[in-house]
């Protein structure tokens, strides 16, 4: 796949669950209809906002195959690999592979005693590149185990299929660093959800990030803005969804994001154990927070 069709806004997905918590694919079907039709570049179940680390390797599949089904304008599909070791990863980027995804998002393993030095790091994502054969975005978002631009520079002068980096470890001056270092051979995607126009202006090539999931529609804005030099009305964009951010982020974030979407109207189910329903008061800033934003 050409490096320019993974260029822009691709929205991950969250993963609906029925109170069986079990894969509620209606639900699912209708939240890639919604994001489908916003104007988004591409599309990425299995991330973090996904809750990928607690999905099977066929639950992964099946959601691939369900964006395909829906999948009309051909948007790349980025499948989210969160697995702690190579075998496995490679194993469910086989079956993303067969279900018809397009690129894969592959998350450092992270487990504390399996955490590998640096030439671990290389052999994991060599291993899935030659045994699997997509484009692999390195979702760099383990703070125990951070790909640096040295390594990460490394591995793209020497492994076929790393093509980009989502940089979330380390803030906005983390990604700068990983921009002006490797920003020359690679795709380097922001993940600073409440800073997505700093992002942009200082050189992103997109974005892959749960605000994105939350409003589209404003992520394609401030996006086209910023491209089209408006950096005004980027900036304001991001002044609008700044504050909402800040009441959805941190530990647990999963049942947060969901929280929201049933507030916007989009009704997307629980979050799979051990992460729990929103408590009141996150329920309440949550309100308030989009009553601000209007």
């Amino acid at each position: 796949m050409h490096k320019e069709r993974l260029r822009g806004i691709i929205a991950p997905l969250v993963t609906p669950f029925n109170q069986n918590e079990n894969l509620d694919e209606i639900t699912f079907r209708r939240e890639v209809k919604y994001l489908l039709g916003t104007g988004i570049h591409g599309i990425s179940p299995g991330g973090s906002t996904g809750e990928g680390a607690v999905l099977s390797d066929d639950e992964l599949a099946r959601m691939v195959e369900i964006i395909q089904e829906e999948n009309k304008n051909h948007l790349p599909i980025v499948a989210g690999i969160i697995r702690n070791s190579a075998r496995d990863a490679v194993r469910a980027g086989l079956a993303v592979k067969k279900a018809g995804a397009s690129a894969l998002m592959v998350t450092p393993t992270h487990y504390n005693v399996l955490v590998p030095d640096e030439e671990g790091n290389f052999d994991f994502y060599r291993r899935i590149s030659e045994e699997v054969g997509l484009p692999i975005i390195i979702y760099n978002v383990v703070p125990q185990n951070p790909i640096g631009p040295s390594l990460f520079n490394r591995m793209l002068e020497n492994i076929e299929n790393v093509v980009g980096i989502k940089q979330s470890v380390g803030g906005i001056q983390a990604f700068y660093e990983m921009k002006l270092l490797c920003g020359e051979k690679a795709l380097i995607y922001s993940a600073t959800d409440d800073m997505l126009y700093s992002t942009f202006d200082l050189g992103a090539d997109g974005a892959i990030a749960a605000i994105l999931t939350a409003f589209p529609e404003i992520s394609v804005q401030i996006w086209d803005a910023v491209q089209e030099g408006n950096d005004e009305e980027a900036k304001a964009l991001q002044h609008k969804i700044y504050l909402v951010w800040q009441v959805i982020k941190g530990d647990h974030f999963p049942r947060r994001i969901k929280e929201t979407l049933r507030q916007l109207g989009r009704e997307v189910g629980i979050a799979r154990s051990p992460i729990l329903e929103a408590t009141e008061e996150e329920k309440q800033r949550i309100k308030e927070a989009l009553k601000n934003l209007g």
